[in-house]
């Protein structure tokens, strides 16, 4: 048996023992409320509401300026009705989790039965778990926990990437599909939109190419004048504005049709995934090369916003509103200016048409750090057929959005019903209302799961996810050509640590030569000493890990 047990898991067992001597040595142990807890025989499912009330301890987050005692939340209120289950709240203001968080996990007088809203890194969950502060969940899913089962069972894919590589699951996920595989709301980030009011105006057609593209841009130049006094427009016109290298406002998906069509939709790690499953860096392909010295054209050219290496957020979205943009990129239009006046720009032609679909967006929102389960927890089991009833295909999408029937102005929902007579959360109009801010007083998050079967049947589909969804399936999916997306996948702790390391060297030094290059050119032999440098900083090594995990994962 000795030669069985890994050094790993003899770790994990003195770690377990020591943090249950330290609960109880520095007052973490049983309580009256603890004992409540471990009398409830829990062998299944659950059948809430229990008998008699029992009363567990969790900790979460809430966003600033909105309400700060979770009990205080009808979704909370509904559901200790609905159980018979009271919970002890530590709640966290969501802009101070980070640093408390940490203090928490580390202070057995502080630790709760249950973080609930814990968005662990894969690193947090297996030191964690090392340090035998949280516990494996795997026979708690399968015993206790039949909403969640039901998932796993339906989309195996979650389960696995759930699992560590000894076959534990840490952490409870959150899953919010919203289309599947190329439809995935998920496959494009950073939109490139185009102002067709400007076109119409100046009677161009929308551009496929990035020859056309161009000339639309020079044309919007060229025309600065009219379009100001058309448009009432105050401010200089900018052809093209987006922010390089910042997410969803980085104009990366201009250049998915250079070379063979990878473009760099992966901004953080800068990787794709071939057609016959090999990694590669999408940053050290021709194409990208051809792309970046296309965009400094555009750039050397005045075409775009000289402040796009610089500008916040805050800048950038104040430009956009005050209509001076031809051109921008983000999620959602609607962020920057209007939907009326915009529509996505289409995949542009250059060598190939190609839209690279985003690494891990085939199974659409997922967070396999949700919430956790402490070592603190009496009943386990209990405390997971409670936190089972968040992925009730009701509970969930209240969860994650909000919810009915509430006595102050606003509602996320109104209950209605399907085409089968059958309750159903229909979307409720917000009117003047921030569909953001009535969110953030409403919903609870924590661990959950939205399926897309789960719409028109016990939920309707947000209006914004909608109109993108129908983009993404009309303009965007039918010139994705890569059949695969790098997966979620959950390394080893060693590799998770080895691949931040290298990524922070490699990402860094990628996205300081592009915005350069954008700026300034290439010079003659750079290109090579980029390839060269890219080397030394481990970028082989980097790809190994990644193929490996990648190989695992299909396997």
């Amino acid at each position: 048996m000795k030669k069985l047990i890994s050094r790993r898991n003899f770790l994990k067992a003195c770690a377990v023992t020591g943090s249950a001597l330290a609960l109880t040595a520095c007052g973490g142990g049983s309580s009256a409320d603890d004992k409540a807890a471990a009398a409830v025989v829990v062998d299944g499912p659950v059948d809430f509401p229990l008998a008699e009330t029992v009363t567990l301890t969790g900790t979460t987050s809430y966003p600033a300026g909105s309400e700060s005692e979770p009990n205080n939340r009808t979704i909370f209120k509904r559901l200790e009705e609905a159980t018979n289950v009271h919970i002890e709240w530590t709640a966290i203001q969501s802009d101070q989790w980070g640093d408390k968080i940490t203090l928490t996990m580390s202070n057995p007088k502080t630790l709760t039965d249950f973080i609930f809203s814990a968005d662990f890194s894969d690193s947090n969950l297996l030191r964690y778990a090392d340090q035998g502060v949280i516990i494996a969940l795997e026979d708690y899913i399968d015993n206790n926990m039949p909403n969640l089962k039901a998932v796993f069972d339906k989309y195996p894919e979650y389960r696995t990437m759930c699992t560590d590589i000894e076959g534990h699951i840490w952490g409870l996920p959150w899953i919010e599909q919203l289309g599947a595989n190329k439809t995935a709301i998920q496959t494009v980030g950073n939109m490139s939109f185009i102002n067709t009011k400007w076109l119409n105006f100046l009677g161009l057609s929308m551009p496929t190419t990035v020859d056309e593209f161009e000339q639309v841009l020079m044309a919007f130049r060229d025309n600065a004048a009219a379009l100001q006094s058309e448009f009432g427009i105050e401010g200089s016109i900018i052809p093209m504005s987006c922010i390089v290298n910042d997410g969803d406002q980085d104009p990366g998906i201009l250049i998915n049709g250079f070379g063979e069509g990878y473009g760099d939709m992966d901004k953080g790690r800068h990787i794709a995934v071939t057609n016959d499953r090999k990694v590669i860096c999408a940053a050290t392909q021709e194409g990208f090369k051809k792309g970046v010295e296309w965009l400094h054209q555009l750039y050397a050219e005045g075409l775009i916003d000289p402040e796009c290496f610089t500008q916040e957020w805050s800048t950038y979205v104040s430009k956009g509103k005050a209509g001076r943009y031809g051109v921008c990129f983000s999620w959602d239009v609607a962020n920057v200016d209007n939907l009326t006046d915009w529509e996505p720009l289409p995949a542009l032609t250059a060598d190939v048409t190609n839209i690279t679909p985003q690494n891990g967006s085939f199974t659409s929102g997922f967070n396999r750090g949700r919430c956790v389960v402490t070592a603190k927890a009496a009943n386990p089991a209990l405390v997971c057929a409670w936190l089972d009833q968040m992925y009730d295909p009701m509970q969930s999408p209240q969860n994650n959005w909000g919810t009915y029937g509430e006595e102050d102005e606003f509602d996320i929902f109104e209950m209605s019903t399907n085409a089968d007579g059958e309750p159903m959360l229909k979307h409720a109009p917000l009117g003047d209302a921030s569909p953001v801010e009535v969110r953030e007083a409403e919903c609870v998050g924590g661990p959950l799961a939205v399926l897309d079967e789960y719409y028109d049947v016990y939920v309707t589909c947000p209006d914004d996810a909608q109109y993108r969804l129908d983009w993404i399936e009309q303009i965007y999916t039918p010139d994705m050509n890569n059949d695969y997306v790098y997966p979620n996948v959950f390394m080893s702790i060693e590799d998770t640590t080895q691949v931040s390391n290298l990524e922070a060297d490699i990402s860094t030094y990628i996205n300081t030569c592009k915005a350069d290059w954008i700026m300034n050119g290439m010079a003659s032999g750079s290109w090579e000493e980029y390839l060269s440098k890219l080397e030394a900083y481990g970028l082989s090594d980097y790809l190994a890990i990644m193929q490996k995990y990648l190989d695992a994962y299909h396997a």
